[in-house]
């Protein structure tokens, strides 16, 4: 008997367009480690980096910067790192989730109890988000390494060919 997940992954596409989003008052090309990490994970996957950049914690930037990219057909997923915590100007939660068309709830729920794993009850500070604004994938994740390194490698690389293939219908 087949099993339709295997199915719907052997037809997803191979090569996945992402955009990567610092989201960071702070930091700098120079001192940025969660984005450029994001980039090396996937282009070692085989996938290509179309647009990465830094943006301040400011919600009216980041909100028309991604609408954009998901406005954008060269464009299949917005993987954004950074203001994620529960720190005064951590709002990307607040800022992603009014833009989300089908939010995912279980990417922020499996990334929470994935962390939980590593650092104990600390990840329950973690506002990491996820879903599709219109046909694009658009998950954030925390800017540290290691949590940058978790998502990607236990939840946004392994599925992503098949999530862009389900978001684009």
């Amino acid at each position: 008997m087949s099993d339709p997940v295997t199915e719907h992954r052997a037809a997803a596409p191979l090569q996945i367009r992402c955009a990567i989003v610092t989201v960071s008052d702070t930091r700098t090309e120079k001192t940025d480690r969660g984005g450029p990490l994001v980039a090396e994970l996937l282009i070692a996957a085989g996938h290509f980096v179309a647009d990465q950049t830094i943006l301040p914690d400011e919600p009216e930037q980041l909100r028309q910067y991604i609408a954009a990219l998901a406005a954008n057909s060269q464009i299949d997923v917005v993987l954004l790192t950074g203001g994620t915590g529960i720190g005064p100007r951590d709002l990307t939660f607040e800022t992603l989730q009014p833009l989300l068309t089908k939010p995912l709830p279980g990417y922020g729920e499996l990334f929470r109890l994935l962390s939980y794993q590593e650092i104990g009850p600390a990840a329950m500070l973690s506002r990491a988000i996820g879903g599709l604004v219109d046909r694009t994938v658009v998950l954030s994740m925390p800017g540290s390494p290691k949590a940058v390194r978790l998502a990607m490698e236990k939840l946004i690389l392994p599925d992503l060919g098949h999530l862009v293939q389900q978001a684009r219908g």
